[in-house]
């Protein structure tokens, strides 16, 4: 199961892609990879690759396929937190600590190829690697900067205290009360964990509101204290 000989072509093409290993050329890689065991698998659709609650115990990654995060809910809904695609990592954040469980499921979308290396492999490698160390470590802050916005989203109880906080935050990031939206309603309605027509339907109440303005994904924000009083409604404060 175990494998430590020269990984073929393609899959040292995508490992070089993968974050974890960006700015490594070829022959480090193929250097970092030669001192640790690693393992391929091929998994069918809907499989489970880890359920929520299961030790950590490799650093999968994505080689082809697809994978999906997936949370239940104690009315058991169903929560999607992501997709995850090539050459993407599952659960970086996780994979050291005196809590190293996978906090949610991860279920193939499709046939899906998953490159595995042991936790301590993987930390042999980061120690031979600044390159490995430094990626390592800027992907664990990203993961965290993550899942605060995905908790500070579903902390809200109602969709347009959702919406609004999303709005705010796009709008303090652009400096101006006119952004572009950078995500669908699919990916909107997955973001908030509610059902797809409930952001479109929020969106066109504050428009006849006159909350906001928007023509496709571009909005300009009208009533800033508007918007605010849905944050006020959820328990929430005023960005700034």
């Amino acid at each position: 199961m175990y494998r430590m000989e020269r990984p073929d072509e393609r899959i040292i093409e995508t490992l070089l892609r993968c974050p974890l290993f960006m700015g490594l050329k070829e022959p480090a890689l193929l250097k970092a990879l030669k001192q640790v065991s690693y393992r391929m698998k091929t998994y069918p659709r809907d499989a489970f690759i880890a359920r929520e609650g299961e030790r950590v115990f490799f650093q999968h990654i994505v080689i082809s396929g697809s994978v999906r995060g997936e949370m239940v809910d104690l009315m058991g809904r169903v929560i999607k937190i992501e997709d995850i695609l090539p050459p993407r990592p599952l659960a970086p954040a996780f994979l050291f600590g005196k809590q190293n469980n996978y906090p949610v499921n991860i279920i193939t979308n499709e046939t899906t190829e998953i490159f595995s290396v042991p936790a301590d492999a993987f930390l042999d490698m980061m120690q031979n690697s600044r390159t490995i160390l430094r990626n390592y470590v800027e992907i664990v802050s990203s993961r965290g900067q993550f899942l605060s916005s995905k908790i500070r989203f579903l902390s809200f109880t109602t969709i347009k205290g959702k919406l609004a906080r999303y709005l705010l935050d796009l709008s303090e990031a652009s400096g101006s009360v006119k952004f572009r939206i950078p995500l669908s309603q699919a990916r909107l309605s997955e973001l908030f964990a509610v059902a797809r027509p409930s952001v479109g339907r929020a969106l066109s109440e504050m428009n006849l509101e006159g909350i906001v303005r928007t023509e496709g994904k571009e909005v300009e924000i009208l009533d800033r204290g508007r918007l605010l009083s849905y944050l006020k409604q959820d328990g929430s404060t005023d960005p700034g």
